[in-house]
C-alpha cells in the first residue's frame, strides 16, 4: 500500500463511525428461548455503560441507538438517559419506537383494522418524535411487523394506505434536523405478506411521507442470495439510504456478527458506497452505519467490538480500490482485470493502517484483546450477578 492511499484510508476511518444498538447488550434470543449471560445489561445504565466500553476501545462507535420501550422508564427518564450517556463519552443515537410487542398489535399497528389501535401506535411514534428532540437524537428508525399470515385475511391495498397516512402524518412531527428511516423486511413475524417487504415498497413509502424520509437496509432482511450492493446503488443514486443494520446470516434474519458469513459482501456494499463518495455518482447522501445483532451465544460487549473491527477492516480494503483502473478495465470489457481489482483490494492487509490509525487514538491495535485485558467483562458479571440476586430476576451462572 503506497503512502497516498494509506494517508486517505486513515482520513476515512477518521470519519467512520458506528451506532451501537442497546438492545444487543441484554439477555436476548429467538422465539424459541434465550441463553442468560452474567455480563448482560439490566438497565438502560448497564448499557450505556457497555457502548461506552466498546467506543473506548474501538474509538469508532460514539452513539447508542435507543428502544424507547425498553430503555426509558419513570426510573430512567430521557434527561437522566442523556446525561448518563454524556458521562459516560458517548451519545443518544437513532430512537426505535416499539409497536409489536402489546397485545393490541396482534393484527397490527398502523395498519390494524380497529382505528382506534392505529390511532394508539401513531401516538407512539409522535411521542418517539418528541423523545428524539428531547435526547438530541437525528433519526427516527421505524421497523413494522405489520403484515398476515393467511390470504384473505386483510385487504392489502387498504393497509398501503393506512401506513401512508401514519408515516405522512409522523413526517410532518420532525424537527428540522431529524430524519425518518423506514426498514423493510420480507416476512417474520408475519408469513403470508408484509405491509412493507422490500426495499421497493419502503422507498415508496419513504416518498409518500415526505423529504426527510430515507430507507434503511438491514442485511439480513433479504431473500437467500438477493444482490444487496445493487440496492444500495439503486438508494445512494437516488439520494434515499439513510443507513444500514449491520449483521449477517446464513439462512435468513440470523443477526450474526458482522461478516461471520460473507465478509466480501459487506466489502461489495461499502464498495459501492466509497464508490459514491468519490464522484462516480454526483448526489449527496448522509449514511449512518449501525449495529443490530442478536449475541445469544457470544459473550455481548465482545461481540460488539469483533462487528466493529470487522465494519473498520472491510470498509478500509474497500476503500482501496483504484476506481480510475477499474473504470478502465470496464470500459474496455476487460472483465476478468476488473473483478481484480476487487479482489486485490479485498486480499490486502489493511491491518497495519488499522493499528497506526489505533494508536494515534491512543487506543490498543488489538481492541478485543485490549477489552478482555482490562477485566471489565468479568467485573461487570459479578456485579451484576449480584445486582439480579438481589431483584429476584433470572441469571446465569456463567461469566460468558
Amino acid at each position: 500500500m503506497n503512502s497516498e492511499r494509506k494517508r486517505r484510508l486513515l482520513n476515512l476511518l477518521d470519519q467512520f463511525t458506528i451506532e451501537l444498538p442497546s438492545w444487543g447488550f441484554a439477555d436476548t434470543g429467538t422465539r424459541f428461548g434465550k441463553f442468560y449471560q452474567a455480563g448482560a445489561a439490566i438497565d438502560v445504565f448497564d448499557k450505556i455503560s457497555d457502548a461506552a466500553a466498546v467506543h473506548r476501545f474501538t474509538g469508532c462507535c460514539p452513539d447508542m441507538a435507543v428502544h424507547v420501550l425498553w430503555d426509558f422508564s419513570d426510573q430512567a427518564p430521557a434527561a437522566r438517559v442523556v446525561e448518563a450517556a454524556r458521562a459516560a463519552g458517548i451519545r443518544i443515537g437513532s430512537i426505535n419506537p416499539n409497536v409489536f410487542q402489546d397485545q393490541e398489535y396482534k393484527l397490527g399497528s398502523v395498519a390494524n383494522p380497529d382505528p382506534a389501535v392505529r390511532r394508539q401506535a401513531i401516538e407512539h411514534l409522535l411521542e418517539s418524535v418528541a423523545l428524539g428532540k428531547e435526547t438530541g437524537s437525528r433519526s427516527l428508525s421505524l421497523w413494522f411487523a405489520d403484515g398476515t399470515n393467511y390470504p384473505g385475511q386483510a385487504r392489502i391495498r387498504e393497509r398501503k394506505s393506512f401506513f401512508e397516512t401514519a408515516l405522512r402524518e409522523c413526517h410532518d412531527a420532525l424537527g428540522p434536523d431529524q430524519e425518518l428511516w423506514i426498514e423493510y423486511k420480507p416476512f417474520e413475524p408475519a408469513f403470508y405478506h408484509t405491509d412493507i417487504a422490500d426495499w421497493g415498497m419502503a422507498y415508496w413509502f419513504a416518498k409518500k411521507a415526505g423529504d426527510k424520509a430515507r430507507v434503511l437496509v438491514d442485511t439480513g432482511h433479504h431473500y437467500a442470495a438477493q444482490n444487496i450492493e445493487q440496492i444500495v446503488a439503486w438508494l445512494l443514486d437516488e439520494s434515499m439510504l439513510g443507513g444500514f443494520h449491520f449483521n449477517d446470516r446464513r439462512y435468513a434474519d440470523d443477526d450474526l456478527t458482522l461478516g461471520a458469513i460473507d465478509p466480501y459482501q459487506v466489502f461489495r456494499i461499502f464498495a459501492e458506497i466509497h464508490q459514491f463518495e468519490a464522484g462516480a455518482v454526483g448526489n449527496e447522501c448522509r449514511i449512518a452505519y449501525m449495529v443490530d445483532q442478536s449475541h445469544n451465544l457470544k459473550p455481548k460487549t465482545e461481540a460488539m467490538i469483533q462487528t466493529a473491527m470487522m465494519a473498520q477492516e472491510l470498509y478500509a480494503k474497500a476503500s482501496l480500490i483504484d476506481w480510475d483502473e477499474l473504470q478502465g478495465f470496464q470500459r474496455s470489457g476487460q472483465i476478468v482485470d476488473a473483478e481484480r481489482v476487487y479482489q486485490e483490494a479485498f486480499r490486502t492487509d489493511v491491518t497495519p493502517a488499522l493499528a497506526e490509525w489505533r494508536q494515534a487514538q491512543g487506543i490498543a491495535a488489538d481492541p478485543l484483546q485490549a477489552f478482555r485485558e482490562s477485566g471489565y467483562l468479568d467485573e461487570q458479571s459479578r456485579k451484576r450477578m449480584e445486582r439480579r440476586q438481589k431483584l429476584g430476576l433470572q441469571q446465569s451462572s456463567s461469566y460468558a
